[in-house]
């Protein structure tokens, strides 16, 4: 997805192999090999292999399944976090939206030009509270 150098023909000719119990395969014969990138190899006494974290992840998953499973477990909480929050903004952006549309709809349609500034104030407050109960499931108080 992200190495359009990657060799995909190097890389079948690996996965053929994988199965047998003479092959053995090196980070760095599958970085020369195939043009791989985010995985950095360095040979010798104080040698080791970095990779990106999602190549890091998925071989963690391989190695160990307790680990895949806390990973996937991690991945729904956030998920359900996430969408709960995303749940509350659509809510409270349709209001904001809709809020002149109905501030406008109660003066043109519901305000008589005979109540004072405190009737008018009541209407919209009881309009306020039956959008609140409509959008968020609770009135204002």
């Amino acid at each position: 997805m992200n190495n359009p150098g990657f060799k995909p023909i190097e890389f079948d000719g690996f996965r053929k192999e994988a199965g047998l119990n003479s092959f053995t395969l090196t980070p760095k014969q599958w970085i020369e090999s195939t043009g791989a990138i985010g995985l950095i190899s360095k040979a010798g006494r104080y040698g080791c292999t970095y990779a990106q974290k999602d190549i890091a992840f998925e071989f963690a998953s391989w190695i160990s399944v307790e680990f895949k499973l806390y990973l996937i477990k991690e991945f729904q909480h956030l998920k359900a976090q996430k969408f709960a929050q995303l749940g509350w903004d659509i809510r409270r952006n349709l209001a904001k939206v809709n809020y002149h549309i109905h501030t406008d709809a109660i003066k043109e349609n519901l305000i008589p030009d005979t109540l004072t500034k405190q009737q008018i104030s009541t209407v919209y407050v009881s309009e306020a509270d039956l959008l609140n109960i409509a959008i968020f499931g609770v009135s204002a108080q």
